[in-house]
């Protein structure tokens, strides 16, 4: 097999993991959206287990990790942050940063604008618009910088800022699953074992290691936000370095029995 016959049976097989994950997550899935689908996973290797997409109101979103990921795989060189302060009000909660993405150590740079304030950010992160109007800066510039057309959802209006479109509030309202989704992201439990069969991983050493990295007796006494901060940390582990994973999986496997 020629190496260009390989890449493209790794990407169909990327992409039919992701349709069927977004077909578990988000319900059906029109087939426009899937040909979209199959375009982003193969042109910038984006992951639905990994929370790299969203699927909202029938459209495909990218996501902050999704952006980071991309300008990590091509290599980017830097971005930096600025705070706008001649256009922020602090005492009002209105934040603006300029966000510049420097793709290779001699690049002028890409620019983006990000802003947020308690009108246009979701009560779920009141208080925190800083940090928002900084990731939705770093989002422009790098959708810019790499040429990406979709919008990334942490820039959406609507979502972050309005009550949820009502499709997505039922979805919402109607789970009570653990591990469940709540903004229409897959269940943790759907992203973990997508990723496990993406890269051929054991799930036994897997839950090992992730209870370790919870520091939780098990992956059942973690919190939502640890799991979350682990299916991310082994989605970038698995991407950068699978060998090394494998050797770190490896690490926690129970050694034999030596009988007398």
């Amino acid at each position: 097999m020629t190496h260009m016959e390989d890449n493209v049976k790794r990407r169909l097989k990327a992409f039919r993991l992701n349709a069927k994950l977004a077909v578990t997550a988000w319900g059906e899935v029109s087939q426009a959206a899937l040909r979209s689908l199959k375009e982003l996973t193969g042109r910038y290797t984006l992951s639905v287990a990994a929370g790299d997409l969203q699927f909202l109101d029938g459209r495909w979103y990218v996501t902050n990790a999704g952006l980071l990921g991309i300008a990590q795989r091509r290599r980017c060189s830097g971005i930096k942050t600025v705070l706008q302060k001649e256009l922020t009000d602090s005492a009002a909660n209105r934040w603006i940063f300029k966000a510049t993405v420097y793709k290779t150590a001699r690049s002028k740079g890409f620019v983006g604008y990000g802003d947020a304030d308690p009108s246009n950010v979701s009560p779920l992160v009141r208080g925190a618009e800083m940090r928002v109007a900084e990731t939705r800066a770093v989002n422009r510039a790098l959708r810019k910088a790499y040429g990406i057309g979709l919008c990334s959802v942490e820039e959406l209006g609507w979502l972050s800022g309005s009550p949820n479109p009502p499709q997505v509030r039922r979805q919402q309202e109607n789970s009570h699953v653990p591990n469940g989704s709540n903004n229409g992201q897959p269940r943790l439990r759907d992203r973990l074992c997508l990723l496990i069969r993406e890269y051929s991983l054991d799930p036994t050493l897997v839950k090992a290691y992730a209870a370790d990295f919870c520091g939780t007796p098990t992956i059942k006494d973690a919190t939502r936000e640890l799991v979350e901060s682990f299916i991310s940390h082994l989605a970038a582990s698995a991407k950068e370095n699978r060998d090394g994973l494998v050797c770190k999986l490896n690490s926690y496997a129970q050694p034999a029995e030596v009988k007398p």
